[in-house]
C-alpha cells in the first residue's frame, strides 16, 4: 500500500471531501471547485472555473454579499470569524435553492495580503426542514 507524503494530504482531502471546497481570487472569481463542490452545486469544475460568486448566489442577496466581499478585500478584515459557522441559501445550477452552512477562511500571499477567500461548505436543507418540523409539531403540542 502506498503511502500518502504529508505534502500530499492538503490536496487528497480537497479532492475526496464530500463537501463543497471552494475558493476565489481577489474579484470573487472562481479558482478552485472541488468535486463536493460539483455535486452540492451541480456545476462542473470547467463550468465553475473563472464565473464569480454570483453562480451560487440568490440574485437578491448578492448586492449585500458583495458590499461585504470587497469591504473584506479593500480592509483585510471580516465581520465574521475563523469560528463562524453561516448559513445561507444558495442556488444550483438547476435553479432550486437550498441551505447552505459554510465557513470561510481568508486567503493570504507571502506578504500577508488578502488574495482571495476560501469556504467549506455543505448543504443542510434537510436538517433545516427536520428542525422546522419538530419546531412546527412542538408549537401544536403546546396549543400555539
Amino acid at each position: 500500500m502506498k503511502d500518502l507524503k504529508s505534502s500530499d494530504l492538503p490536496l487528497a482531502l480537497i479532492r475526496n471531501a464530500p463537501d463543497a471546497v471552494m475558493a476565489t481570487d481577489a474579484e470573487g472569481k472562481i479558482v478552485l471547485w472541488n468535486p463536493g463542490a460539483e455535486a452540492v452545486f451541480g456545476y462542473s469544475a470547467a463550468e465553475a472555473l473563472g464565473k464569480t460568486l454570483d453562480l451560487i448566489i440568490p440574485e437578491r442577496l448578492r448586492p449585500r454579499h458583495w458590499e461585504g466581499f470587497r469591504q473584506t478585500m479593500d480592509t483585510g478584515l471580516s465581520r465574521y470569524g475563523a469560528q463562524d459557522l453561516l448559513t445561507v441559501p444558495a442556488i444550483r445550477r438547476d435553479g432550486t435553492q437550498f441551505s447552505c452552512e459554510f465557513s470561510i477562511a481568508p486567503l493570504r500571499g507571502e506578504d500577508g495580503a488578502l488574495v482571495g477567500m476560501g469556504a467549506i461548505m455543505r448543504d443542510i436543507t434537510m436538517r433545516r426542514n427536520e428542525e422546522r418540523a419538530l419546531r412546527d409539531r412542538l408549537a401544536a403540542l403546546e396549543g400555539r
